[in-house]
């Protein structure tokens, strides 16, 4: 499958089948990740993987929907935004930049090994440093749930036209 192929098989998967994800897939996924580029190569993220049945109850109390509860894992991508490179011109510190790559890495890498994935950035990050005990200085920016998928959405997300996103200058 070309590139093209597997950024159009990515999808936001919202349903999962509860069969465990291998631990060959999950290793994959994570190095695809750990290889994502970063602003002058600081790599300040940590990936929390989340599979006990315990912590898993903790991170769905920072996300309440019915479909999130059916992931068989998550991982949660987090930077120390004390490590990430910042922009000098104007304090731009890029961890969030830098979590973004490597969270879409994880999305492409788990499509192309056939899972589902859904970049969740919509949960209660104080709730969750709290029951996850993170220092000041990392916090979490996406919730990747990950699993095999229940269904495929008949109608995937429209995209705006080239036209509608590009500027030639």
């Amino acid at each position: 499958m070309d590139f093209q192929e597997l950024v159009r098989k990515r999808f936001s998967a919202r349903n999962y089948r509860p069969d465990e994800v291998e631990t060959s897939k999950l290793d994959y996924i994570l190095e695809c990740a750990r290889l994502a580029p970063s602003a002058v190569n600081f790599q300040p993220w940590k990936f929390l993987v989340i599979k006990s049945e315990r912590q898993k109850e903790n991170i769905r109390q920072c996300y309440d929907r019915e479909w999130f509860k059916t992931a068989p894992l998550y991982v949660v991508v987090c930077v120390d935004k004390s490590v990430a490179w910042v922009r000098k011109s104007d304090n731009k510190n890029h961890a969030d930049v830098d979590a973004s790559i490597a969270a879409e890495h994880i999305c492409l890498a788990a499509a192309e090994v056939g899972l589902g994935s859904c970049w969740v950035c919509n949960f209660n990050p104080d709730l969750f440093a709290e029951l996850f005990h993170m220092s000041a200085e990392v916090f979490p920016v996406a919730i990747i749930p990950l699993g095999y998928v229940n269904e495929t959405p008949k109608h995937l997300s429209e995209r705006k036209s080239m036209e509608e996103i590009v500027t030639v200058l």
